[in-house]
């Protein structure tokens, strides 16, 4: 309406003048008005006449890092050029889909794909397709909306974790290192020939026609069934914004352990204490996989509920043979004991410390703030290194986590170098 203003005052003025004089030049300038009025109104109305449009996506969920591509075809069936198309399609995600303005002649057709990067993770919209057009003078415009909207689901960056290993447990009450077992697991590791007693379905037949005898496959113990993670997700012990901050790299941290446990074909249960706490059982297959990333998509730094709350309340859900991860940047050691005392119960456990110092630092420096000052740092270190000590005690295993760093690199299998760095 702003845009009409300009021209409905300059109208009326026209019209005053050219009847009030009489004047001819007026009226020929009010006649080419209403001419120019009139076309641009039909080319506006006509505009999206006899016109096809349609867009898909080349997927409905994705990892951060990755790109969404999207494909528009746009086909005039009628006999009049389009002069102006703008096409665009509105949307939540953190880089908008680009648009493009075109022109289209008489049976004529466009396609054209677009690519954006997915660049952080949740639960986003895309919006119907919205063509707009409109003439020249910008008097009029017209819009019309096809297709329909789709829901986009961005996971987490799921990184490689070559040197991890779970937690070691016994699922029979034996010791925690690999031996021989006659029973059935996953975990085949070589073969030897057939003794007495030995199942027929122990046979490894292509061995035995290889050797001429037979040969058994030989199993070594299965250290653990499942797991189960708890992600700390209480507001007041983040730190950093963005990519690099205590809670996207927890959430990688917990994407990259349930991925890799299932790899392995265990079964994955995860307690994210947020805004309220969710909780996944533990599951295996690729369904429940798809909906950890789906939960780890959505979570935020909004939770009120400390760690040790809502590890007394999750803890019996736990099993003997089952292994526990602890994720969080919490310095506050009322969760240790809770989480130490489950040994007693034969359920091994780790912990995921985040640096939320580090974090903090990191924040700070990339964002151009001044860094804090010396005596918070050196109370910051005392804590930590008090947090440090009483995971110690217990002789819970520390994996601490720190901006700028691969988790391939951090996260090591128990006896490595970056564990007993830690615990030293």
């Amino acid at each position: 309406m702003l845009r009409r203003l300009p021209a409905i005052v300059l109208g009326g003025a026209l019209v005053i003048a050219a009847f009030s004089t009489g004047a001819d030049f007026l009226f020929f300038l009010l006649y080419l008005g209403l001419l120019v009025v009139g076309g641009s109104y039909l080319v506006t109305r006509f505009g999206l006449a006899d016109l096809e449009a349609g867009y898909a996506l080349d997927r409905l969920n994705g990892q951060v890092g990755e790109a969404l591509r999207v494909t528009y075809t746009i086909r005039n069936a009628g006999r009049l050029p389009k002069l102006w198309l703008e096409a665009f399609n509105p949307s939540t995600l953190p880089v908008p889909l680009p648009g493009r303005a075109l022109v289209l002649g008489p049976r004529a057709e466009r396609s054209w794909a677009a690519r954006v990067p997915l660049v952080a993770r949740g639960h986003f919209r895309v919006d119907p397709l919205v063509i707009r057009t409109g003439d020249p003078f910008g008097l009029f415009e017209a819009s019309a909306m096809v297709g329909s909207g789709a829901g986009v689901t961005i996971y987490p960056r799921v990184e490689p974790l070559p040197r991890w290993r779970l937690p070691a447990s016994t699922l029979e009450g034996t010791s925690a290192t690999p031996e021989r077992t006659s029973q059935a697991t996953p975990l085949v590791t070589s073969i030897r020939p057939y003794a007495p007693g030995d199942a027929y379905n122990r046979i490894h037949w292509k061995s035995s026609a290889r050797h001429q005898e037979l040969q058994v496959k030989e199993f070594d113990l299965e250290q653990t069934a499942d797991l189960w993670i708890y992600l700390d997700l209480d507001r007041r012990v983040q730190a950093g914004e963005g990519d690099e901050s205590t809670l996207e790299a927890g959430v990688r941290v917990a994407a990259a352990l349930a991925a890799e446990a299932m790899l392995e074909n265990r079964a994955v249960g995860i307690t994210a204490a947020g805004h309220r706490v969710a909780t996944l059982p533990a599951d295996r297959g690729g369904r429940q996989h798809q909906k950890i990333m789906s939960l780890l998509a959505a979570v935020g730094a909004d939770g009120s509920t400390p760690l040790v709350e809502a590890l007394i309340v999750g803890l019996p859900r736990l099993r003997r043979g089952m292994s526990a991860v602890v994720i969080t940047p919490s310095l506050e050691r009322a969760w240790v004991r809770p989480l130490g005392s489950l040994r007693a119960r034969g359920i091994a456990s780790a912990v995921c410390l985040l640096d939320r110092a580090g974090y903090d630092t990191h924040w700070r420096h990339a964002t151009g703030r001044p860094a804090q000052a010396r005596e918070v740092l050196a109370e910051q270190e005392r804590v930590a290194r008090g947090m440090r000590h009483a995971l110690a005690e217990y002789d819970l295993p520390v994996y601490p986590i720190v901006p700028g760093r691969k988790l391939a690199e951090l996260l090591v299998s128990p006896g490595g170098q970056r564990q007993t760095a830690v615990r030293a």
